[in-house]
């Protein structure tokens, strides 16, 4: 019992730092929400002039034309209801807009103990953080105490190979690997046959990195799912898309893309201590409404972390404590 108070406790404390350390790096700059909103509006009044400027600060961060619309038309209208009569109403009518947008897609990711493997796909466009990603997860889902097994479906690239097996011998965890330039659904199938015989709870199965437009090998994930369902009508139970937040809008069009080829599940958002400042991730789940599962602003373990909407917002409208 003592044991697992010490681990609640310490789960609490990794999450606040996780807070702390999203909210600081959101603040970067001048370029997005945690701008001191009162410069708007010197005077302290709001009007039509405030929102034009505030438009325009949306969509430079990567908001998007289409749900920079869809926000300042609810504070228009909040506005000719005589709602926004100073920065503090603005920002609750900008917190209710964003989270009118984020809540619905703020869907964690539950794995339990089903007697069969739960198959994660990982996939997403070269240098999005993949593997990473993967090596965090299954991190986390042992601290959940949830066996894991990873697998090498990223075969072109030896390196990946190598990196997933790093990962796998950091949290000690099996990696079902074949030889470089080996048949990626190959090495998925034999990954999840192990899987089922060794009653592994979790196998997250990485690929090799491709752009959307590629259709040969946007035809290959197609195969790789199809052959994963020989052995379980439900895999890949999770079809995860890593998007890295610097990509701005071109990560949108990655989503897009992605979601028509394969039906997407769930995605992670990496690298939010980039310049964009994650407002991409308001215009996917605007767009898209798929579920956003974890979001991440750095390498170690800890900076990766379940998708909270209502924290994530604060962290976009709190100016950072340290400038």
């Amino acid at each position: 019992m003592f044991a697992n108070r010490e681990k609640a406790s310490d789960k609490s404390a990794a999450e606040g730092g996780f807070l702390k350390r999203l909210r600081a790096r959101l603040n970067k700059g001048d370029s997005w929400l945690t701008y001191d909103l009162a410069n708007l509006a010197p005077g302290g009044g709001i009007d039509a002039d405030v929102l034009d400027e505030l438009e325009a600060l949306l969509i430079t961060a990567d908001v998007g034309i289409e749900t920079t619309e869809t926000i300042i038309t609810e504070l228009r209208s909040s506005l000719a209801r005589r709602e926004l009569k100073d920065m503090t109403a603005l920002q609750r009518g900008l917190r209710r807009a964003l989270l009118a947008i984020l809540e619905p897609v703020a869907k964690p990711l539950q794995i339990g103990k089903t007697g069969s493997p739960f198959v994660v796909l990982m996939i997403g466009v070269n240098g999005a953080g993949k593997t990473t990603t993967i090596g965090k997860l299954a991190k986390r889902f042992k601290d959940q105490g949830l066996s894991v097994m990873l697998a090498a479906g990223d075969t072109f690239r030896a390196a990946a190979v190598e990196q997933l097996q790093a990962w796998g011998e950091s949290n000690a965890v099996p990696v079902i690997a074949q030889q470089a330039g080996a048949d990626p659904a190959a090495v998925i199938f034999d990954a999840c046959q192990a899987a089922r015989a060794r009653n592994i709870d979790v196998l997250l199965a990485d690929t090799a990195g491709r752009l959307q437009n590629q259709q040969g090998l946007m035809d290959e994930l197609v195969k790789i799912k199809r052959v994963a369902a020989r052995l379980d009508a439900g895999a890949p139970h999770e079809i995860m898309l890593v998007l890295d937040a610097s990509q701005g809008q071109n990560a949108l069009l990655q989503a897009e893309k992605f979601h028509a080829a394969l039906g997407l599940t769930g995605i992670t958002v990496t690298k939010l201590d980039g310049t964009a400042k994650g407002g991409i991730l308001l215009a996917i789940a605007h767009r898209l409404q798929l579920p956003v599962r974890f979001i991440g602003i750095g390498e170690s373990a800890e900076d990766m972390q379940a998708f909270n909407a209502d924290e994530f917002v604060d962290a976009l409208l709190t100016r950072n404590e340290t400038q």
